[in-house]
C-alpha cells in the first residue's frame, strides 16, 4: 500500500516542475512534487543556475493565473524590442540590424526577463502558500508502477505514493521517461552556451539584441541596472572547443572578446559574476505520454537557446494538462486525457524544434555565401509588413493560445 495520495506527482524540482506545482496547486489539485536536490536560490551559491529565462505573454498569464507573477513582476525586466544583427562580415560590425518592436502589433513587450535562480527562489516561497502541494527538496524519484486506476510511486527515503497521473519533469535525462520505456531522438550541435552577466556604458533600453556572425548568435538580453550601471544578461553560442577557450580566459581578455563579438551594440561590456558552459543538443521524446504519465519540460522537449522557446514551451505543456484536467476531473491521468494531451502538443513542439533547429544551423554558418544569404534573409522578413507582423505575434507565442 502506498503511504500517502495525491492527485499529480511531479519529478523535478527545477523551473519547470516547481511552475507546473504552482499551476497545479492553484487549480485545486494535490501535488506532491519531489527532486534530489533542493533548489540553489543564490546567484552566490555554488550550483545556482546563472541563465535566465524569458517569458512570453502567454507564460506570463499562466504565472498570474497561479498567483506568482506579483512575486516576479518587481524584478521582472521587460523586453520591449527584439533587434537582430548581422555580422558576418570581414570585421565584426553590423552588416544588417533589424528591430522587431513589440508596440507595433500593440503589445507592451515581448516578454519578461528574469534570472533562474531567483525564479527557483519564488517559486519554493509560492508553493509554501499553497496547501495542497507537499513540496520534498532533497528526494528523489526511484520507480513506478503504473495501474489502471493510478501509479504507485516510489522515492529514494523509501516513501511511497498513490497518483492519479505522474508528471515528468524532470530534464533531459529524465527518470520518469527511462522508468516509462520512452526513448529520445537527439541532435548535438557540437556547441556550447557560454552565460554570464555583463555591465555595460549604454543603456539596453529594453532591448534584447541577438548578433550573428559564426559559431551560434551571441544574445544580450535586459535585466535590472548592477550597482547603477545598465546591466544584460549574455548567452553566446559557440563550438565546443571555443567555448573551452573562452572558459579559460583571464578577466581582462575575455572582457575584450564579449564586447567584439557583440558588435558594439552597448558599448563596452564588463562581465561581472561567475561564467557557466551549457552543452547545447535538440531532443524529443518519443512519445509524451505512457501509462499514468505525461512529460514535460525537457523530459519531453529540448532546443537549443535561441528565441526563448525552451521554457515558454515548457509552460505550455504545463497549460495544456492543467485545462485538460480541469475540463474533466474524473479523468485525471486516464488514456482520453493523456492521448488528448499527446495530440495537442505534440505538432506543435516538433514544429519549434525544427524552426530552432533551422534557425540554430543559419547562425552557425560561418562560410560567406552562407552569412551573405542570412543577412538578406533577415532583411527580407523585416522589411515585408504583413511577414513582420507574423513573426512577432508568433514569437508572443498568441498563435499558440487555445
Amino acid at each position: 500500500m502506498a503511504d500517502d495520495s495525491c492527485d499529480i506527482f511531479i519529478s523535478g524540482g527545477g523551473v519547470a516542475g516547481l511552475a507546473a506545482a504552482a499551476v497545479f496547486g492553484a487549480a485545486g489539485l494535490s501535488v506532491t512534487v519531489a527532486d534530489p536536490a533542493p533548489p540553489v536560490t543564490d546567484a552566490g551559491s555554488d550550483g545556482a543556475d546563472l541563465r535566465t529565462t524569458a517569458f512570453l505573454r502567454p507564460a506570463r498569464d499562466l504565472l498570474v493565473e497561479a498567483g506568482l507573477w506579483a512575486r516576479l513582476e518587481a524584478d521582472a525586466t521587460p523586453l520591449k524590442v527584439m533587434r537582430i544583427v548581422d555580422a558576418g562580415g570581414a570585421r565584426t560590425v553590423p552588416r544588417v540590424s533589424r528591430d522587431f518592436d513589440a508596440a507595433t502589433i500593440g503589445e507592451p513587450a515581448f516578454g519578461w526577463n528574469l534570472p533562474n535562480w531567483l525564479l527557483r527562489r519564488e517559486l519554493a516561497a509560492r508553493l509554501d502558500e499553497l496547501p495542497g502541494v507537499d513540496f520534498r527538496p532533497g528526494v528523489g524519484f526511484r520507480g513506478l508502477l503504473a495501474r489502471d486506476d493510478a501509479a504507485l510511486v516510489t522515492l529514494s527515503d523509501g516513501a511511497r505514493l498513490r497518483a492519479r497521473l505522474v508528471v515528468g519533469a524532470d530534464g533531459r535525462d529524465s527518470p520518469v521517461r527511462e522508468a516509462s520505456g520512452i526513448g529520445v531522438r537527439r541532435v548535438r550541435y557540437g556547441q556550447k552556451a557560454v552565460v554570464f552577466a555583463v555591465t555595460h556604458s549604454r543603456p539596453h533600453d529594453g532591448v534584447s539584441t541577438e548578433v550573428h556572425r559564426d559559431g551560434g548568435p551571441f544574445t544580450l538580453v535586459p535585466l535590472p541596472d548592477r550597482d547603477g550601471l545598465p546591466c544584460s544578461s549574455v548567452v553566446w553560442m559557440v563550438r565546443g572547443p571555443e567555448a573551452a577557450r573562452l572558459m579559460a580566459l583571464g578577466e581582462a581578455a575575455f572582457a575584450a572578446e564579449a564586447t567584439d563579438r557583440s558588435a558594439g551594440a552597448l558599448g563596452p561590456l564588463t562581465p561581472v559574476g561567475r561564467r557557466q558552459a551549457w552543452p547545447i543538443v535538440s531532443q524529443m521524446a518519443n512519445a509524451l505520454t505512457a501509462r499514468r504519465v505525461a512529460l514535460v519540460a525537457e523530459a519531453a522537449h529540448v532546443v537549443p537557446p535561441i528565441g526563448a522557446q525552451g521554457l515558454n514551451m515548457s509552460l505550455e505543456d504545463v497549460s495544456t494538462l492543467r485545462d485538460l484536467a480541469l475540463a474533466r476531473p474524473e479523468g485525471l491521468g486516464e488514456r482520453e486525457m493523456l492521448d488528448a494531451y499527446a495530440r495537442r502538443r505534440h505538432p506543435e513542439i516538433a514544429a519549434r524544434l525544427a524552426g530552432v533547429d533551422l534557425l540554430n544551423r543559419a547562425s552557425m554558418a560561418g562560410a560567406p555565401p552562407l552569412t551573405a544569404l542570412r543577412a538578406a534573409g533577415l532583411a527580407a522578413l523585416h522589411d515585408v509588413r504583413p511577414v513582420r507582423q507574423a513573426l512577432m505575434r508568433l514569437g508572443l507565442g498568441a498563435l499558440g493560445r487555445r
